[in-house]
């Protein structure tokens, strides 16, 4: 009988939880300066989602991440926690920012989960981020969210 041949993490001398400490580090550092970086830590045909975005390769990420940093006042990630087994990885999250001209300098957090697939040097793959729109940022909106917190209580009543 013939043995399985070696994933990728067993040829590759990236361990996945060392390369996941380095992207965590670079996210909660993240500036605008460092978007330019970010095919450091994604390979290039990276796949991309959250509940704005749908993209595919370090270009595209990094216009969404550029977009980031123009539309909001002071944007960061805290990384709450994070489970890695093999070559996936959850990250929970905070996102805290101010809004630019809608919500003033009030923080606001949204709280998340991305789920990352990481290649196998080490890079992200794949990477989806889940977290409820509704309840996590158009709540938080002037006009919108009191339209939003009326519906939520209906649909409760």
């Amino acid at each position: 009988m013939k043995p399985a041949p070696p994933t990728p993490w067993m040829t590759d001398t990236r361990d996945p939880h060392t390369a996941l400490a380095d992207i965590v580090l670079f996210f909660e550092q993240l500036q605008a300066s460092d978007v330019g970086r970010l095919g450091q830590f994604y390979a290039a045909d990276a796949y991309f989602k959250d509940p704005f975005n749908e993209v595919r390769g370090v270009p595209a990420i990094e216009a969404v991440f550029s977009h980031m940093f123009l539309a909001l006042h002071e944007p960061r990630f805290v990384i709450t926690n994070q489970v890695v087994q093999d070559e996936q990885a959850f990250l929970s999250w905070d996102f805290v920012f101010r809004f630019k001209g809608l919500g003033g300098p009030q923080v606001q957090t949204v709280r998340g989960v991305s789920h990352l697939r990481l290649d196998a040097q080490g890079r992200i793959a794949w990477h989806r981020d889940y977290w409820d729109v509704a309840e996590e940022l158009y709540e938080k909106l002037p006009g919108l969210g009191a339209l939003m917190r009326w519906l939520k209580r209906r649909a409760r009543s």
